[in-house]
């Protein structure tokens, strides 16, 4: 961790409630939201979530799996996420769901007519905009944590 933490201080608390509670705490609260609030399938939102993750290269969000309603992904989805393209554990929305995150990371740019006819042919308007939102959320928050090394020591409140 390149951040200094007081003795005795949570590190993710002491990050992001104390350090810069203007801007953390509001961040800290989008983030959360992402979880509280989606409509998206969980495959889906996994699928985006993880890809993120591993182009990010944090630990904890690696680590990590949503629950919602008592389930969550099988084991083996991480792996199918890393083989987006062709694992047979997929369909069509969480292959694109998978495709969106990794693009919309490392070649926004490259958002081409040809994948946004493929995407609103399984998503709505809203869903494009949810995801997208999410997608923002995990690749700003879970780089911070990696970068300043705090994705070690993450516990997401209230889990």
């Amino acid at each position: 961790m390149i951040i200094d933490i007081p003795e005795g201080k949570d590190p993710i608390g002491f990050v992001w409630g104390e350090m810069v509670p203007g801007i953390g705490v509001a961040a800290a609260a989008f983030s959360l939201s992402v979880y509280e609030h989606s409509t998206l399938g969980l495959r889906e939102f996994e699928a985006a979530r993880l890809r993120i993750a591993q182009i990010n290269g944090c630990l904890f969000c690696q680590d990590w799996r949503t629950e919602r309603d008592g389930q969550k992904v099988e084991a083996e989805f991480a792996d199918a996420v890393t083989h987006w393209r062709d694992t047979d554990r997929f369909d069509e929305r969480t292959r694109l769901a998978a495709e969106y995150a990794e693009r919309y990371a490392t070649d926004h740019h490259g958002l081409d007519d040809e994948f946004w006819a493929r995407m609103f042919a399984q998503y709505t308007q809203a869903e494009v905009v949810e995801l997208s939102m999410s997608i923002g959320s995990w690749l700003a928050f879970g780089r911070l944590n990696r970068v300043l090394g705090l994705d070690t020591v993450c516990v997401l409140p209230g889990h």
